[in-house]
């Protein structure tokens, strides 16, 4: 790693805010705007995720609602591949998948589009921090139910001591920054 390259990352984790009791007390909500903010950090974030999958033949990026839709979205873009958002229950209007999964403050839904992911496309799945890995797994099952192949799943930050990396299993995976 070149020096640039280490004073980069670590401007890109000093921009990382910590919220305390946000969405409810005793969750440490990891704020990745400040970064989105940065158009420099912002286009180096997009520019690593990219060179990653360049020569992978990415067919889709799927984008996990909400902040995953800023990073996913902007990847696809560079590739040229499509991009899916996965959305919590109740937003998505055309015939979709549905799983429900536990949160560490809490339940949700996920959905996708059941024609959004074709059987047997190439897919990268982009979110913006892997903590327990709850929607990353509920997110996977997913891409699967849709016939997608995924590649790997791809974060901006892992929150260690979660459990997120332990509870994704065998999917393969990869994050910029650990916190």
């Amino acid at each position: 790693m070149t020096p640039r390259f280490q004073s980069t990352l670590e401007r890109l984790k000093a921009k990382i805010r910590t919220i305390p009791d946000f969405p409810r007390k005793g969750v440490l909500f990891r704020d990745i705007t400040p970064v989105l903010c940065d158009g420099q950090l912002f286009r180096f974030v997009v520019t690593l995720l990219s060179q990653r999958y360049h020569r992978k033949n990415v067919q889709k990026v799927v984008a996990i609602d909400a902040r995953g839709f800023l990073l996913g979205g902007a990847v696809a873009h560079v590739l040229g591949a499509g991009v899916v958002p996965v959305r919590k229950g109740g937003k998505l209007p055309y015939k979709r998948y549905e799983l429900a999964y536990e949160l560490e403050y809490g339940s949700e839904v996920l959905a996708v589009h059941q024609d959004a992911i074709l059987p047997g496309e190439r897919v990268v799945i982009i979110d913006d921090v892997l903590a327990t890995g709850g929607t990353s797994v509920t997110t996977a099952k997913l891409v699967q139910t849709c016939g997608g192949q995924i590649l790997e799943l791809a974060f901006l930050v892992e929150l260690l001591g979660l459990g997120g990396r332990e509870r994704l299993g065998n999917l393969p995976y990869c994050a910029l920054i650990q916190l």
